[in-house]
C-alpha cells in the first residue's frame, strides 16, 4: 500500500505549494505530473502484486485532498499567489491532470465501494467537477452495456478521441437519465433524483468559486473542469477503443469478459490511478477493490504505453489509428462482429482480413456486467 500512498500524495504535495507560493513551483507541479510520471514509469519497475485490502482509508484521504487542492487551486488561479501568464498555464494544467488522473480514478472506485458513505463521497468529487452525471452513467450504463453500441463511453473503430468527446459527453448525459428513470419505474432508487444532486451541486459548486475569487474563480474551475473531464472520457476512449462484445445469434451481447478493454503495465501511473489501467479485471470484478485489480490473465489486450501517454497519443488521431487499429485488427483476427465502428462498416485497415463466424466465443473467461449496477443500487447515490 505504500507505493499506491506515495504515487498518489506526492505529486499533491507539490501541485499544493504551487497553489501556495505561485512563482516556479507552478513548473514543478507541472513536472511533477508529467515528466517525473513518465520517467519513473520508463526507467524503473516495481512490482505490485494484488493484494486483499480494501484500500478504503487511501481513497478516503485522496479523496479529501482533491477538495483542498480545489479549493487552493481555484484561489491561485484567481490572483491569491504571483503567477505570470504562463505559470497560470502551467499550474492550472498540473492541477487539471491530478484531478483527471488521480481524483477522477479515486472517485470512480469510492462510488464501486460497499458502504453508502463512500459512494457519497466519491459521488461529491465527481459533483465538485462538474461532472456527477458520470456516476448514473458509468454505474448503471457503462458496466452493463460496455462494448455495445449501447455504451456512448465504448469508442468505435475510426473514431478520433475529438468525434468521441462530444457524443460521450452528451450520450452519457441522456443514458444515465433514462437509466435512473427506468430504475424509479420499477420502484427503485431514493426520494432525490440524483441528477438533481448533480445539478444543485454543480450550481453550488460555482457560487463556491465565485465565493472564492469572484468571475475568476468561476473561470478557474470552468477551466479546472474542463480538463478533468476531458482527461476521463480520454482514459474511457483509450481503454475500449475499437473493441465490441461478441454477439449470440439472437443479437445479444454475451457477457462482458477480458477482451473488452485495453490495459497498461506501467507501475508508477498504474498506483497513482489506483491500478485503473488493469481495467479487464475491473470490468470483470466491479467490486473488487484496487490493490486487489490482477493484470495476469491469458490473452489480455495490453496498450503499448502507459495510459498518460496513450491519452497524449490520441489527441493526433492518424498517429493514434497508426498505431492501434493494427493491434484491434490482430486482437479481433478481423472479425468485424467484435468491433466498435463509427459507421458500422469494416475499416479500412482489416480490407484483407476474414471474417471471422457468428462472434459466439463461451469459451472465453466473463463476469457479471450487471454486478456493478447492482452494487450502485446496494450502496446508494
Amino acid at each position: 500500500m505504500n507505493w499506491y500512498v506515495i504515487a498518489t500524495l506526492s505529486p499533491a504535495a507539490v501541485v499544493a505549494l504551487a497553489c501556495l507560493l505561485g512563482g516556479a513551483w507552478a513548473w514543478a507541479a507541472l513536472a511533477a505530473m508529467t515528466v517525473l510520471v513518465a520517467a519513473l514509469d520508463r526507467f524503473t519497475r516495481v512490482s505490485l502484486p494484488p493484494r486483499a485490502e480494501s484500500g478504503a482509508a487511501l481513497a478516503m484521504a485522496v479523496a479529501a485532498v482533491h477538495f483542498m487542492l480545489l479549493f487552493l487551486g481555484v484561489r491561485a488561479l484567481s490572483g491569491a499567489v504571483p503567477l505570470g501568464p504562463w505559470q497560470s498555464v502551467a499550474l492550472a494544467a498540473a492541477l487539471g491532470s491530478f484531478f483527471g488522473q488521480v481524483s477522477n480514478t479515486d472517485a470512480h472506485e469510492l462510488i464501486h465501494a460497499r458502504g453508502r458513505w463512500r459512494v457519497r463521497l466519491g459521488t461529491a468529487v465527481f459533483v465538485s467537477l462538474l461532472f456527477g452525471h458520470h456516476v448514473s452513467a458509468h454505474l448503471r450504463v457503462h458496466h452493463p452495456h460496455v462494448g455495445t453500441a449501447r455504451d456512448p463511453n465504448s469508442a468505435r473503430l475510426g473514431e478520433s478521441f475529438y468525434r468521441f468527446w462530444p457524443r460521450a459527453w452528451i450520450g452519457s448525459f441522456r443514458a444515465g437519465w433514462q437509466a435512473e428513470a427506468r430504475l424509479r419505474q420499477r420502484g427503485g432508487g431514493g426520494h432525490l433524483h440524483p441528477y438533481a444532486i448533480y445539478v444543485g451541486g454543480a450550481l453550488a459548486t460555482l457560487a463556491a468559486a465565485a465565493l472564492i475569487g469572484g468571475i475568476r474563480g468561476v473561470a478557474a474551475l470552468l477551466v479546472l473542469a474542463a480538463w478533468a473531464q476531458t482527461q476521463l472520457l480520454l482514459a474511457d476512449y483509450v481503454q475500449h477503443y475499437g473493441l465490441r462484445r461478441p454477439l449470440r445469434r439472437d443479437g445479444s451481447p454475451l457477457p462482458v469478459s477480458v477482451q473488452e478493454s485495453w490495459n497498461a503495465a506501467p507501475w508508477f501511473s498504474g498506483a497513482m490511478m489506483l491500478n485503473a489501467p488493469r481495467h479487464s479485471d475491473h470490468h470483470l470484478h466491479p467490486a473488487r477493490a484496487f490493490p486487489g485489480l490482477r493484470l495476469d490473465a491469458p490473452d489480455l489486450p495490453m496498450l503499448p504505453l502507459a495510459m498518460p501517454a496513450m491519452g497524449l497519443l490520441a489527441a493526433f488521431p492518424w498517429l493514434w489509428r497508426r498505431v492501434m487499429d493494427p493491434r484491434v485488427a490482430a486482437l479481433t483476427r478481423g472479425d468485424v462482429n467484435l468491433l466498435q465502428t463509427k459507421s458500422g462498416a469494416k475499416s479500412p485497415i482489416l480490407a484483407d482480413s476474414g471474417h471471422g463466424e457468428s462472434g459466439i466465443d463461451s469459451d472465453r473467461p466473463r463476469g457479471d456486467a450487471g454486478l456493478s449496477a447492482i452494487d450502485a443500487e446496494r450502496g446508494g447515490v
